[in-house]
């Protein structure tokens, strides 16, 4: 989990660190400030999970600075550490999940970490869903592979093999059909193959023919001398 940390008190946000780490090891601490702006600005460049905002902080208050949280493309879980009590009803107006009161005790922090934890799963779970994706089908069952997942696509018989990263399925859909759907999202490097260019990284020769590495590909795909000037443009671009 990526979290932030803003109070403009620096013990309070190295004891928070420390607590942090102590109850999870694998946290990672994607900032350190001590005003509302900087976490502001941290939260746009880092999109960490979860913020734990102080309440009272000069120029931009940690209240502010959640509500304009809310408006980034990725929203952070937010939850408020502060020692005055009487915030809590704007704290949670500012949609915080929960609400610590200083100084921090390791349980309730705990349990802190734990609210966040189940909201941050259920925004990557909406986030894949509303991801474009290819439905397929693997080991017997349909599911539904991410665009961002594909590495290449090739014609086998009348179905279209899936090569991902967690594996291999197959599709019904046609090349053409896909190429179609997602225009410049894949690359044909020969009638039967489309893959991302994102993840190209050599072209050579081999047993006569050019064939193509791939990242997270074991083996190379042949490149047909009618797409080979695309494929050398892009992986000099």
């Amino acid at each position: 989990m990526k979290v932030l940390v803003a109070d403009d008190e620096a013990p309070a946000r190295q004891r928070l660190v420390a607590l942090l780490r102590e109850l999870d090891p694998g946290i990672e601490i994607v900032g350190e400030v001590g005003d509302g702006a900087a976490a502001l600005e941290v939260a746009q460049k880092q999109e960490p999970d979860l913020a734990l905002l102080d309440i009272r902080m000069p120029g931009t208050d940690g209240i502010e600075a959640a509500l304009r949280m809310a408006e980034l493309p990725r929203v952070p879980v937010i939850v408020f550490v502060t020692a005055y009590d009487e915030y809590a009803l704007a704290a949670f107006d500012a949609n915080a999940i929960d609400y610590l009161l200083k100084p921090v005790r390791r349980e309730r922090l705990q349990a802190a970490l734990g609210k966040a934890g189940v909201f941050t799963q259920v925004q990557r779970e909406v986030l894949r869903d509303t991801l474009p994706g290819l439905h397929v089908s693997q080991g017997g069952r349909l599911r539904r592979i991410p665009l961002d997942e594909i590495i290449c696509l090739r014609a086998d018989s009348k179905y279209v093999e899936v090569c991902h990263m967690g594996g291999a399925a197959l599709s019904d859909s046609s090349l053409k059909a896909i190429e179609e759907e997602y225009p410049g999202h894949f690359l044909r490097i020969h009638r039967n193959a489309l893959v991302d260019p994102r993840r190209m990284r050599e072209l050579r020769p081999e047993a006569g023919v050019m064939v193509l590495e791939m990242e997270d590909l074991e083996r190379p795909l042949e490149v047909s001398r009618r797409h080979l000037a695309q494929v050398r443009k892009l992986l000099r671009s």
